[in-house]
């Protein structure tokens, strides 16, 4: 009877974990949410507002949202915050002009109170492109090492192929099982 009862409960009481991914325009946020919903490469236009699908992870309900990272859009990223779990940064490897920008922004979320306790993934998208930063530099570059109040966690990816974002993954799934 317990096993039925455990069995009942887990397929009527998933919880779902609210993501965001965020990063500029053209890091390749939309095309990692496809590769987590459809495991294929989805042929994207710019993010205008949002896209949202539920990934599902050895039974772990996560719903994600893809927000959109042009510079017009970015100030409006806070009203997605609330009870948001998880923060997934991704930046472009190859974009060595605008990584600053991208510490600028990183820095503006993880001091908002509605992110307080999120936990943070950064994907170093890009990995495949010859002469892109390494995580190394992306990980100085945005002074990761100075996070001290959220949980953080760097991983180089390439989008395209799927490669690096199931480490990802595994790492947010790692931190829920510690709370």
């Amino acid at each position: 009877m317990g096993i039925i009862f455990t069995k009942l409960w887990r397929l009527f009481n998933h919880q779902e974990h609210k993501v965001i991914i965020v990063g500029l325009d053209n890091a390749g946020k939309t095309t990692i949410l496809y590769q987590f919903s459809m495991n294929e490469v989805v042929h994207t236009s710019p993010t205008i507002g949002s896209n949202v699908e539920e990934i599902v992870v050895k039974n772990t309900h996560f719903l994600m949202w893809d927000i959109g990272g042009q510079e017009s859009l970015r100030s409006s990223w806070n009203t997605y915050y609330t009870n948001t779990e998880f923060v997934i940064v991704v930046v472009d490897s190859t974009d060595r002009e605008r990584i600053s920008v991208t510490r600028e922004e990183l820095y503006r979320m993880l001091a908002h109170e509605d992110l307080k306790k999120a936990g943070l993934l950064v994907f170093a998208n890009k990995q495949d492109v010859k002469g892109c930063m390494t995580v190394a530099e992306i990980s100085q570059s945005l002074q990761l090492t100075s996070v001290k109040d959220h949980q953080w966690h760097i991983q180089a990816c390439c989008a395209l192929t799927g490669e690096g974002l199931c480490q990802g993954l595994e790492w947010m799934m790692s931190r829920l099982r510690v709370r």
